[in-house]
């Protein structure tokens, strides 16, 4: 059907970029370093569409910061309450069982172990997965003394009855773009990071105050700016449903260390789905909350309109539960002072008889047929479940996603601006490419991004106000395989960095919550994300339908797993 003169267009296509690794990558990012860029930028630029929007106009306001609460400033530090926190696991699915956060609790509590047994489990188990062939690289750092006097103190106040809450002794990994004492920051770079840190990031801190057992700095593509997982400096983390595939990025190792075992629950970071990606990719729970939900205290200044923390977790409760802690005002970080109060209300009501999803088919069926087929089936089983489906019109995708390139990358550049001149050349490649070809776009077209920003704004929140959530798939295909010419120095491959953040950015860019949870398997054994988009501030609904997938996806065991429980 050809669409009418007012229906809109969907816009996103698909890419046919060059590969590139090797010799002819190094050729050219050196030429997009030295004065003779001019003769590739203007390919480069058309081929990334900065330049057909700069043709484009848009009569919107900028929005530099994208505030959804105008309400009265909190003006003290905040969280979802202990006593509406969940009280216990829910409701086991069909096929593999993660180790949750209650188990470790009621493992300790019913003395089956203690969380010095686990610390010395985890350590091993880190060990293990590094002496393997391929490393798994899912942490890069860990200070043995320090988990080992954590899990001390922890099982202590299990013995006297003081267990500061469920998280009391549990393996949790923070994404090495977090502060977290005692360790460096080095934001998966070889020159950031050159000392330990003295202070917790705010989410850091609520976690080690829930009496968590902090295991170590999870590894990250570098800076963040790639969503494969793939770091020349600490080693490409490893899928561990099969470690020929990359986990997506750029918060490879938080979702690496949940599905192999290591943790039931981490913290990572999202400036264009880089928690949910990963999550999908490795068949675990990733939360992107709203905007300004989760302080970004502590978190390394990379992408100020556009970045969150949040949890990976193994199952709908644990990261719930992890959001319960860490989410809320937080008067270091301005921005999160600007939220009403974080709740979890009814986030595990499983009837979704009062809940409409939004479907935008064009984009929603614009992955590979094995996404495609998994996200159409959850999508009726919520229908089993009383969720009614409506169609709805998203129009500027195209417009969207290339200002939300525009927006991270200028905002990144100036980020490490004060590093460039002595440090381009200790970047990986893929990295080099990034920041040098995004050095050519303009406060113009920074100014023009954030135009666009009001106007995807104003499009998500008509579709909005007529349904409570719109669904996708959570990226266009399942992880891709490692190619061996990626490895040691990378490589450049747009067209499938593409179809892997078809669905992520439109969440940042408009700082709307949005949550990927486990919709199935292709016939390779490959983990399949659904994406759920929701209101401002409506968490529990989003944690509603991954707990609903839950309860019916099959799940698998990873190949690499370890078991700390026993």
């Amino acid at each position: 059907m050809t669409p009418s003169p007012t229906e809109p267009t969907y816009d996103l296509e698909s890419v046919q970029l060059p590969y590139l690794s090797g010799f002819p990558l190094r050729l050219i990012v050196g030429l997009l370093e030295s004065p003779l860029r001019g003769l590739l930028l203007p390919n480069l630029l058309e081929s990334a569409g900065v330049k057909s929007l700069r043709k484009q106009h848009f009569d919107e306001d900028p929005t530099f910061q994208p505030i959804a609460y105008r309400g009265i400033l909190a003006t003290a530090a905040g969280s979802v309450p202990d006593e509406a926190l969940p009280r216990s696991a829910a409701v086991a699915g069909p096929g593999f069982r993660f180790p949750s956060t209650f188990d470790y609790a009621q493992a300790y509590r019913q003395g089956q172990t203690n969380p010095v047994e686990v610390a010395e489990r985890v350590l091993a188990a880190i060990a293990a997965s590094d002496a393997a062939e391929p490393p798994l690289r899912a942490i890069i750092a860990v200070d043995t003394d320090d988990v080992m006097r954590q899990a001390e103190a922890s099982a202590e106040r299990l013995r006297n009855g003081r267990a500061r809450s469920v998280f009391e002794g549990v393996p949790v990994a923070i994404k090495d773009e977090l502060d977290m004492v005692p360790y460096p920051t080095t934001v998966g770079t070889a020159f950031l990071g050159t000392a330990p840190v003295t202070e917790d990031a705010t989410a850091v801190a609520r976690m080690r105050a829930a009496g968590a057992l902090l295991i170590g700095k999870a590894n990250m593509h570098e800076i963040g700016i790639g969503v494969t997982g793939f770091n020349p400096h600490h080693g490409a983390t490893r899928n561990p449903y099969n470690v020929a595939h990359y986990t997506g990025g750029s918060s490879s190792g938080p979702a690496t260390a949940v599905a192999a075992g290591l943790c039931p629950v981490a913290i990572g970071a999202d400036g264009g789905g880089s928690i949910r990606i990963p999550a999908a990719m490795c068949g675990v729970v990733g939360l992107k909350a709203t905007h300004g939900r989760v302080s970004e205290f502590g978190a390394y200044a990379l992408d100020w309109s556009v970045a969150h923390v949040g949890p990976l977790a193994a199952t709908a409760t644990d990261a719930a539960l992890a959001y319960g802690v860490i989410a809320g005002p937080d008067p270091r970080d301005s921005l999160s002072l600007h939220q009403p109060e974080p709740t979890l209300t009814a986030w595990d009501d499983l009837d979704l008889s009062d809940l409409t999803l939004g479907v935008y088919w064009p984009w929603f069926r614009h992955a590979t047929e094995d996404v495609v087929a998994a996200c159409e089936t959850m999508l009726k089983h919520f229908e089993q479940r009383g969720a009614r489906v409506q169609e709805v019109v998203l129009p500027d995708l195209e417009a969207g996603r290339v200002a939300h390139v525009i927006t991270i990358t200028t905002e990144m550049n100036q980020a490490l601006e004060r590093f460039y001149e002595q440090h381009h050349q200790d970047y990986g490649l893929d990295v080099r490419l990034s920041l040098a070809l995004s050095r050519a776009f303009t406060a113009r077209d920074y100014v023009l991004a954030q135009r666009v920003r009001t106007r995807l704004i104003g499009n998500f929140d008509r579709a909005l106000a007529d349904v409570d959530v719109i669904v996708t798939p959570a990226t266009g295909l399942p992880a891709p395989a490692i190619p061996a010419s990626a490895l040691p120095d990378g490589d450049s491959d747009l067209s499938t960095l593409t179809e892997i953040m078809r669905f992520a950015t439109p969440a940042n860019l408009t700082g709307l919550p949005a949550i990927s949870f486990p919709a199935g398997y292709n016939q390779a054994g490959l983990p399949i994300g659904m994406q759920a988009i929701g209101r401002a501030w409506q968490e529990p609904t989003l944690f509603r339908l991954a707990l609903v997938a839950e309860q019916l996806v099959e799940r698998q065991k990873p190949v690499v797993f370890f078991d700390l429980l026993g």
